[in-house]
């Protein structure tokens, strides 16, 4: 597959912070790409320097084979971005807003109506295009904010946070929209903290964290970074004062605390779950037990060494 984005080694400092520390990706044609990380791991930093809003501090990036410094307008022509922030006119229509950005964004007078229709259906606001965009509801804000980023039709697009704040309804809307654009050809690029976003609509998954990309494959490739098949969760009524016993444990390939709770790694749980509730390996009572496979949020905490929320 040919690629649509290339970057090495990006960085970007703001003082003496460092918020970019060196990423280097290859985004194929076609694909839904995510980058998934907690806020504050550089994923909107990425996003500015891709999509020309800021420069790099150091690094290259590449869309369809165009320069994001030294061929900015070229690399601007193919690509557009929906920022976490909303770029929305209230006193303006659904229908005037996407009108006003396909003016900025330079399409064709001729081109007009039809790429502003085609951004209504896309986000399925077709039937509220005349309603002032004051009245609508936060999710529908969101998606009429992905739609003006749709009217000049990039062949690259960089979706920062979409569904942060939005009712179920409306990130079904934003999900579907995503997946025809991708049946459409077009490159989704896709930043998120919320695991069951990047499992469930990313053919790929960049994990990111204080700048740095610490993984990247598909899901499959991700899960198979962890020895363990299985997480054992312990909740105690109040932190483990055992630990030790528990790492001793035959099975237990890692054992992470925090606070009462306590999570054990393991090949499998059931020889292991036998010996900490049957044997007594532990003093202290045990209010509730749950057992999980592997999953992208086991390889996250694996890999950060933290959850990730809100």
């Amino acid at each position: 597959m040919s690629a649509a984005l290339v970057t090495k080694n990006l960085r970007r400092s703001y003082d003496e912070r460092e918020a970019v520390r060196g990423i280097s990706l290859e985004v194929n044609e076609g694909e839904i790409f995510g980058l998934l990380g907690p806020n504050g791991a550089g994923k909107t930093t990425t996003l500015s320097m891709i999509s020309t809003r800021i420069w790099p501090t150091s690094g290259d990036a590449w869309v369809f084979g165009k320069h994001v410094v030294r061929e900015v307008h070229a690399a601007r022509r193919l690509l557009n971005v929906a920022p976490q922030e909303e770029s929305l006119y209230p006193d303006l229509t659904g229908q005037e807003n996407l009108e006003f950005f396909a003016r900025l964004w330079d399409v064709p007078r001729a081109d007009r109506p039809a790429r502003v229709e085609e951004a209504l259906e896309a986000v399925e606001l077709s039937g509220r295009r005349n309603d002032f965009v004051r009245s609508y509801s936060g999710g529908m804000r969101r998606r009429l904010n992905l739609g003006c980023a749709l009217v000049s039709s990039p062949r690259l697009v960089l979706l920062d946070e979409p569904t942060v704040g939005v009712d179920p309804q409306s990130r079904v809307h934003i999900f579907q929209a995503v997946r025809k654009l991708r049946e459409q050809g077009v490159t989704i690029l896709y930043t998120t903290h919320y695991l069951q976003e990047a499992e469930d609509l990313c053919d790929r998954i960049a994990i990111i964290d204080e700048g740095q990309v610490v993984a990247l494959g598909t899901l499959a490739e991700l899960l198979n970074l962890s020895t363990a098949t299985e997480v054992i969760e312990l909740r105690f009524a109040e932190p483990l004062r055992e630990e030790a016993a528990l790492a001793g444990l035959a099975g237990v390939q890692r054992v992470e605390s925090s606070g009462s709770l306590v999570r054990l790694f393991v090949s499998h749980a059931e020889p292991v779950l036998a010996a900490v509730c049957g044997q007594g390996v532990v003093k202290q009572p045990i209010i509730q037990v749950r057992v999980t496979p592997v999953s992208l949020e086991t390889i996250f905490i694996e890999l950060t060494g933290k959850e990730l929320r809100d």
